[in-house]
């Protein structure tokens, strides 16, 4: 750990490790559990932590530990939210599933006519690039070119938008791709009608009552934790403003279904550990939380059914490696230093939320080695 951060994590040990679990059993297990995560943390210069696990249903453990502002030496809480990175893409999926249910959209349209411009991979022009392949990450769309924009994969706009598309036939293969996904957020908001931000609002969140949502300044800012990017050369951490840059002048002259982008439907849901939790829960019972079906059960198995060699299927991924043993569904996100994941059992009936701040652990195999490490920990302590 760097002498700086071993410090400051230090004095918020002091003062941190008050956050209310909902449910536990017993003290000798609560203890275990928060020695073994501020070990983890240590081991891994993790700046804070919030994490959430589930089972069957209930929130059965939900702390955060460390600085949610090193600069201000604020404590990390429950109450805070952070922008969650490409866990957000599954709140696009889950949205298009209601229009898929609604009769509005089907799975296997041509991503041209849904998004109103030529979408063909140059090598395969023969070969229609489905919703489907969108979502799977098998469309053979890649990020070459930038994904903040559609103008990048737009023919009339960028004269380089061949550039867009792998050499192998779409379909076949698993490339991930966060520009297909700021293209499904634009597909919902043609469909719907609905501006993509207050879509997922009214549609997902709401109905569910949880706080949250993309667009930076209809949330309270004070909530917000800071990220901290992790430099491997220095060994230091600096924070990540523009995580919750607020986009004003760029709402202001927003397009409907085609500004869907500066929303960010692959990344920009800002959420808590605990909220984000309870969203699990939806996925880990079929679409339904608590009386409250969000969609259909034939669309939860569709979101969750492999599709890509890897696991993938439509924003949520089966993982085979992170618990030995047990097939989890899920998905982890990783920007301006920020690492989560969330994952669940379906048949067992677990699932559990971690969210790091920051970390100078790195990432492989599409998840983060110090969040792996922190689920583990809260498996074998809470779950096994």
């Amino acid at each position: 750990m760097t002498t700086m951060l071993k410090k400051l994590w230090k004095k918020a040990t002091l003062t941190t490790f008050t956050v209310i679990a909902f449910t536990l059993s017993g003290q000798a297990q609560d203890g275990k559990t928060e020695a073994d995560i501020q070990a983890l943390m240590q081991q891994h210069d993790m700046v804070g932590l919030s994490v959430a696990v589930v089972r069957k249903g209930e929130i059965v453990y939900a702390r955060s530990f460390g600085l949610k502002d090193v600069e201000s030496q604020t404590p990390l809480t429950n109450n805070d939210i952070f922008r969650i990175a490409s866990i957000s893409k599954s709140f696009t999926v889950t949205s298009l599933m209601q229009l898929v249910e609604a009769g509005k959209l089907s799975l296997d349209e041509d991503v041209s006519k849904l998004v109103g411009f030529q979408v063909r991979n140059p090598k395969y022009p023969n070969k229609v690039i489905t919703l489907r392949m969108m979502l799977s990450h098998t469309s053979s769309i890649n990020d070459s070119q930038g994904y903040f924009t559609l103008d990048t994969i737009d023919p009339a706009k960028n004269p380089n938008w061949a550039a867009c598309y792998n050499s192998y036939e779409p379909g076949t293969q698993y490339e991930y791709c966060n520009l297909g996904f700021n293209m499904a957020g634009t597909i919902l908001e043609k469909l719907s009608g609905e501006r993509f931000d207050q879509y997922v609002k009214r549609h997902i969140l709401n109905p569910m009552g949880l706080y949250g949502g993309y667009q930076v300044d209809s949330l309270d800012a004070s909530r917000f934790v800071t990220l901290y990017a992790y430099n491997p050369d220095s060994s230091t951490f600096s924070p990540s403003p523009s995580a919750y840059a607020p986009r004003r002048e760029e709402i202001s002259n927003y397009q409907m279904g085609y500004s869907t982008p500066i929303f960010s439907p692959t990344g920009g849901m800002k959420m808590s550990a605990s909220d984000l939790a309870r969203y699990m829960s939806m996925h880990m019972n079929k679409g339904e939380y608590k009386g409250t079906r969000i969609i259909s059960k034939k669309s939860a198995r569709q979101m969750q059914k492999k599709i890509a060699d890897n696991g993938y299927g439509l924003a949520l991924k089966t993982e085979r490696n992170l618990i030995p043993g047990k097939a989890l569904v899920g998905h982890t996100g990783n920007a301006y230093g920020l690492y989560s994941a969330m994952f669940f059992q379906p048949k067992e009936q677990f699932g559990i939320v971690v969210i790091t701040n920051g970390t100078s652990a790195p990432e492989v195999n599409e998840y983060n080695l110090a969040l792996a490490d922190v689920i583990n920990s809260l498996y074998n302590n809470l779950i096994k």
